[in-house]
């Protein structure tokens, strides 16, 4: 027996971040879809047997496709694709072929076999349940009130049972790592004997690991708090550290990374322990905040933090807030619970997530990897974006330029889609930094899946599971409108981007022709109008209070927020 592998750090007083293990918050967060047929009773029993089938298939390459994937799990092509691109939307390897590939290579470069078992296991994964606010009366005061048409659905509908009736606000970062490690601590034997292999001769009581299959774990643990920049998990091992790179490394004992790796996931648990217990006596903790609920301009950094590789927006309320490249710590962003405003992340991202707003317009500049947006009423949200999906969402507009099709999942109502209606000048060099194709929208291509969301701990009602998702409708063209970013938001350097780079169907595009005829009919009447000057008066007065009418009734009353401060 060999001797006991010490965590990383030994010492729980003087831990280096560098030196802890995390989850790879990306599966978790970004990963999980709600398709039945992935979500299997007994993970392991399952998998190790499709395992083998997958790899018969593809002795040389360990790789396959949508059509295998399809076969294999008996679930349609198109599952089997959103399976592949899922995968390679949350992939730790940024040099992974599937992760290279153009939408349209995808399916002829296929999946590892061994990613793709271990993210069809983390398919049964429970999230944490939100919490409540801890300042439930000032959330009280900005989050809306229920809905017109709650009473009608909860009569017919038994999906309005799997709603709180209380405000739902994330948990916090710690919480919600620290569920996440415990759930890799209770399922790491299973993970690491699907990536584990019998040595000649001896039998399945002998598992190893080489050091290019513990690389695969890398999917959902990494050490050091900065994501893929972290490097190869190998690197951290002690059996593999000095290994000779010209030579290939002794394959490992199972046993002996299990335990390792168990060492390494209690230390982690422990110093979140810690971080959290003066919390918990009433005492802040700088990493894990809650931002005040305030006002914040376009200069201001209220509303912003940044936790582990993450810059954080929370409670703006009234407000508009510009943020650029230059003004996140990370290549994701988390815009939690703000009401009633406009808000503009203006920079290339990897990730996105838009959670609990509501009365408000978001546009998120480049996403290169995946957006969520999640439990928010009546958000308009503008992205460019590789994939996007929507959970429990109600009476939303989504204008989107997307490479993939938006996914549906949840209780969602009164949803519409559009393409894209807007640009700022940097915004064709942030597409190219993160790799979306302009000529590619899937806008109009909603794919609605379940609408109960399998990954959330709460219970649901009998029958309920099965039920598809609400679609979203398109936008009427007569009702679509360009979106003006205006010039203020300009603090960054000016690009090359003077035209929305997403082309418009023909029907929007003849809609807005036809809209800007009828403006310039309407401008030589008013001007060649034989009218008295009192006569003029009044009706520059009725235009005025017209418009103001329309500037609340359709919320672009929220882009004036940033001439409050001025």
């Amino acid at each position: 027996m060999s001797e006991p592998i010490e965590p990383s750090t030994s010492s729980s007083s003087t831990k280096d971040p560098a030196s802890l293990i995390h989850p790879r918050r990306e599966p978790f967060e970004h990963g999980l879809l709600s398709i039945p047929k992935l979500i299997f009773a007994d993970p392991t029993q399952t998998l190790v047997p499709l395992k083998h089938k997958l790899i018969e298939q593809s002795p040389s390459t360990h790789r396959v496709n949508a059509a295998a994937i399809s076969e294999s799990l008996q679930i349609s092509i198109d599952l089997a694709r959103l399976v592949l691109d899922s995968l390679a939307s949350v992939l730790h390897l940024e040099s992974d072929p599937l992760v290279q590939a153009k939408p349209d290579g995808v399916d002829e470069v296929g999946a590892d076999v061994h990613d793709l078992v271990l993210f069809l296991y983390i398919q049964s994964y429970k999230k944490l349940l939100p919490r409540t606010h801890k300042d439930s009366a000032a959330v009280a005061d900005v989050w809306p009130s229920t809905s017109a048409f709650d009473g009608y659905l909860s009569a017919l509908s038994p999906l309005q049972l799997v709603r709180s009736n209380s405000r739902r606000f994330v948990p916090s970062q710690a919480d919600e790592e620290a569920h996440q490690l415990s759930y890799l601590q209770k399922h790491l034997g299973n993970l690491v004997s699907l990536l584990a292999e019998p040595v000649e001769g001896e039998g399945e009581e002998s598992l190893v690991l080489t050091m290019e299959r513990l690389e695969h774990l890398g999917f959902l643990i990494q050490f050091g708090d900065k994501g893929s920049e972290s490097g190869h998990l190998s690197q951290y091992a002690p059996f593999f550290a000095n290994s000779d790179p010209d030579m290939p490394a002794v394959p490992v004992p199972a046993a002996q990374v299990h335990e390792w790796i168990l060492n390494n996931i209690a230390s982690a648990l422990e110093n979140i322990s810690e971080r959290i217990s003066p919390k918990e006596n009433g005492l802040p903790s700088s990493s894990d905040q809650d931002v005040p609920m305030a006002d914040a301009c376009t200069s201001s950094t209220k509303g912003s933090t940044c936790v582990r590789g993450s810059s954080f927006i929370e409670g703006i309320s009234k407000s508009s807030l510009v943020r650029h490249a230059s003004d996140l710590k990370g290549p994701s962003v988390k815009v939690l619970n703000c009401h009633d405003s406009v808000i503009y992340i203006l920079a290339p991202l990897r990730y996105a997530t838009v959670y609990g707003c509501s009365d408000a317009t978001i546009v998120l500049g480049a996403v290169g990897k995946a957006v969520r947006i999640e439990h928010c009423e009546r958000v308009h949200v503008i992205t460019a974006a590789n994939r996007i999906c929507i959970a429990n969402c109600r009476e939303c507009m989504f204008f989107l330029g997307v490479n993939q099709r938006p996914l549906i999942v949840g209780d969602n109502h009164k949803l519409q889609v559009a393409p894209y209606n807007t640009f700022y000048s940097q915004l064709e060099e942030h597409l190219s930094e993160v790799g979306i194709d302009a000529t590619i929208n899937r806008w109009n291509e909603p794919l609605p899946l379940g609408a109960v969301d399998p990954h959330d701990s709460l219970s649901h009602p009998a029958g309920v599971s099965d039920a598809q998702a609400e679609s979203a409708i398109r936008v009427d063209p007569d009702q679509f409108t360009t979106f003006l970013i205006p010039n203020w938001c300009g603090g960054e350097p000016h690009g090359s981007t003077k035209v929305n780079p997403f082309p418009l169907p023909e029907a929007y595009v003849e809609s807005q022709d036809r809209n800007q005829k009828n403006l310039g009919e309407v401008k030589q009447l008013l001007r060649e109008a034989p009218l008295e000057d009192n006569r003029k008066r009044e009706l520059s007065t009725a235009l005025h209070v017209y418009f103001k009418d329309w500037l609340y009734a359709s919320g672009n009353i929220r882009q004036l927020y940033c001439l409050q401060g001025e």
